[in-house]
Order: C-alpha cells, then structure tokens, then sequence
C-alpha cells in the first residue's frame, strides 16, 4: 500500500515538474510599475512621492515622459518632468501610463513575434475602450484603463515564460475566447486567468484587479451589477470585434450585441458603429506604438 503510494506521489511530481510555472522563474514586473499600482489605492499618497518613485527609474521615466507627450494625449505645454506631467496628466492618468509601459517593457524581445504584438495591442485595445465607456458613465475612467491594460496580464506571464510555444498557440487556435482556456492548461497546467490571479497575488496588486483577471471571460449576466469586471469584460469583447483580439482566430459576437450589454447612458454616449470604434482605437494605439 506504503509503495503504491509512493509511486503515485513520484509520478504527480514528475508530472509537476514538466508544467514551465514548476521550474521556470517569470522575469520579475518593472517594480516602479508595481509600486504605482501599489499606491494607486491610497488615497494618502503624496505626488511628490509619485513623482519621485517614477523618476527613481530613470529610463522608465524617460519613456513615461515620451508617452505622456505623444500624440496620445497632446499636452498644450510637453512635460519636460514627471512632476509636470502629473500636473499636467493628474496622477491618476500617470498610474495607467506607467502599467502601459511596464506591460511593453515585460514582453519585451517576444513583441517582435506576430501573436505576441497581437496581444500587447488588445490590452492596449481593451484598456482604451474601458476608459471611454467608464467617462461616459460614472466609473473612474483612469481605474478602468488599468484594469484593461491588466486584464490579461496572465497572458502576458505565459508569453514570457514560452514565448514561442505560446505564440504557437494564439496564432493556430480558433475558438472563443473562453475555449482556449483548456488548450493553455494542457501546455502550461494553468490557464492565463489563473495566471493573471497568481501574478496579482505574488506582486501584492490592488484586490480589485483579482475579479477583473479571473473572471473576463465569464458570460454576462442580466442581472449583474455594471462595475469595473463586467466594464472590462464587455470592452475585452469589443476589442476583439474591433479588430484586436488577443488571437487571431478569436471568434467574436455581433457589436449590437455588445452595444446592448452597457447600461443606458454608456450606450447613447459611446460608438455607434463598430467602424468607428476600430478606427479610433487603431488611431490610439500608433499614437503610443510610434514611441
């Protein structure tokens, strides 16, 4: 009984021990992103110690500050300072920009693979649209671009971890964006929403980020409150039907269909039509990816 068991238990660790997430170390998360989303919740945190956590990185900032003077935000006066884009971005905007930029930063070399931009472009999709639709509600639109830019921050762990087997994979799947979950446990032993949680949990991010990277891809229910998960849920979905999805052979639902998910006056207030969505997004994210 004693031997039988100790085999079982010996062919479980052999069986653990082939999973990438049991012997591959992920690159650690640019720290300066990690602490703005750190402190991004406290509402005690003074904008000097902002200033000076972004400034603390000096190429870090200096790529902040070629963002915040893009043509993304087109500043009246460029910021030749941290200091000065926060007043003139407010620091909430700069919380976003920084994770934007982190989130580049981690994929690093693996953007030069066809799926891995693919993926670092609908964060960026996603992010932008979960920012319009929160400043045509009563959501906080700097919160919602966050937590779109984050949302699949655990596909983003498994790109790094193998990028090419992972890049395999979002270029030959074709599906919904649900049904891949089960191929990504058959080569990783987790899913990138299970990922996405783990990541959030290791680099101690705010709770609020965990219901939004866990749950992006359940259905919507009617009955649901409209806050900042179901926001990022529906604007993932509208960034795959926009022409951004996280792979190339995402099947995605009919835009009305996702124009009737948000409530009233999201809806009257936001895109129409898919075709100016997508142009508007498309329009975006050049702005950031031309620095």
């Amino acid at each position: 009984m004693e031997g039988a068991l100790n085999l079982r238990t010996e062919a479980v660790e052999k069986d653990v021990a082939k999973l990438p997430w049991a012997h591959l170390r992920l690159p650690p998360f640019p720290q300066v992103a990690i602490r703005v989303l750190q402190l991004a919740n406290n509402e005690n945190v003074q904008l000097h110690q902002l200033c000076d956590l972004i400034s603390s990185d000096s190429a870090f900032a200096s790529e902040v500050l070629t963002v915040a003077n893009s043509a993304l935000y087109s500043p009246r006066y460029p910021a030749s300072s941290i200091l000065q884009a926060i007043a003139v971005l407010g620091a909430n905007t700069l919380h976003g920009m920084c994770i934007t930029v982190g989130v580049r930063a981690y994929l690093g070399k693996t953007m030069s693979h066809p799926s891995m931009r693919a993926l670092w472009q609908h964060n960026l999709a996603c992010a932008m649209i979960a920012q319009r639709i929160a400043g045509a509600g009563f959501l906080d639109k700097d919160t919602a671009y966050t937590a779109g830019i984050m949302h699949d921050v655990g596909r983003v762990g498994l790109a790094v971890i193998q990028p090419k087997e992972y890049g395999k994979l979002l270029a030959t799947f074709r599906g919904t964006p649900a049904s891949i979950l089960e191929s990504e446990r058959e080569l990783f032993g987790w899913d990138h929403c299970d990922a996405g949680q783990q990541l959030i949990e290791s680099w101690k991010l705010p709770a609020e980020l965990d219901a939004v990277v866990t749950g992006h891809h359940f259905a919507r229910s009617n009955n649901a409150a409209w806050d900042l998960p179901e926001l990022v849920k529906t604007s993932c979905r509208m960034a795959d039907a926009a022409g951004f999805p996280a792979f190339a052979g995402c099947e995605t639902a009919p835009y009305a269909d996702l124009l009737d998910e948000l409530p009233g006056r999201e809806r009257e207030l936001f895109y129409p039509d898919l075709g100016t969505l997508t142009s508007e997004v498309r329009k975006n994210i050049k702005a950031v990816e031309s620095v």
